[in-house]
């Protein structure tokens, strides 16, 4: 069951603007990288399904993080239909995020008032997440359906659409700028953020401190 309220969970990723992205096989690694993320100034992470076993991982990292952590807030992500969906909700996933729209999970998530953030690739994509209830819209992947510039012309017709790219932010200023200037709400950042090299150096320090000068260029590109 969720710790945080959808409102909750919602206010923080746009408070943040961040939503840093990542899988790990090891419970304990992940434990080291979220404790990372946090440190750095996250307030929420997305772990993603990825592998065998992903969820038993997700659950232990969601019990460490309920008992040790309770500021963080957990979601998960690379979800693309409800059964998978119930299960990390069982697990406590305080949203789901997904690489596809699903009308299931929409519906899913909204019965246990979780929020969800389907991957979308079109104006009509985003407009029927819209319809199911979908706060958050995710653009993926951001880079290939046109960048930053179809963020700009969703948000000219559409301009009360919440919009969050994954796949092509990168972990600089001027890829983070370009996309806030679109006009997008948040950003979804993963193997840039937290960099495989990083985990497997057991460098938890430049996790911190690439998140920390990313959520600083966030607050740069807003105001």
């Amino acid at each position: 069951m969720a710790r945080f309220t959808r409102i909750q969970v919602l206010n923080a990723i746009l408070e943040d603007g961040l939503v840093p992205v990542f899988y790990h096989a090891d419970a304990a690694v992940a434990v080291k990288v979220a404790e990372a993320c946090a440190a750095g100034g996250a307030q929420v992470l997305e772990f993603t399904n990825r592998g065998d076993m992903a969820p038993e991982v997700f659950k232990e990292l969601s019990r460490y993080l309920a008992r040790e952590h309770r500021e963080i807030i957990l979601g998960v992500g690379s979800v693309v239909d409800a059964p998978t969906a119930a299960l990390y909700i069982a697990y406590g996933a305080n949203f789901v995020v997904g690489p596809l729209l699903n009308p299931e999970v929409a519906h899913l998530c909204n019965r246990h008032k979780i929020a969800y953030s389907p991957g979308c690739g079109s104006v009509t994509e985003i407009s029927q997440a819209e319809e199911l209830g979908v706060e958050i819209v995710k653009v993926f992947p951001g880079r290939s359906v046109g960048g930053p510039e179809f963020v700009k012309s969703v948000l000219g017709p559409c301009p009360w659409t919440s919009i969050m790219p994954t796949g092509g932010v990168d972990a600089s200023e001027e890829s983070i700028r370009a996309w806030f200037s679109a006009g997008v709400a948040c950003v979804g950042l993963g193997s840039n953020l937290v960099r495989k090299e990083w985990v497997a150096a057991g460098d938890w320090a430049a996790i911190s401190n690439q998140v920390r000068q990313v959520l600083d260029w966030i607050r740069q590109a807003r105001s």
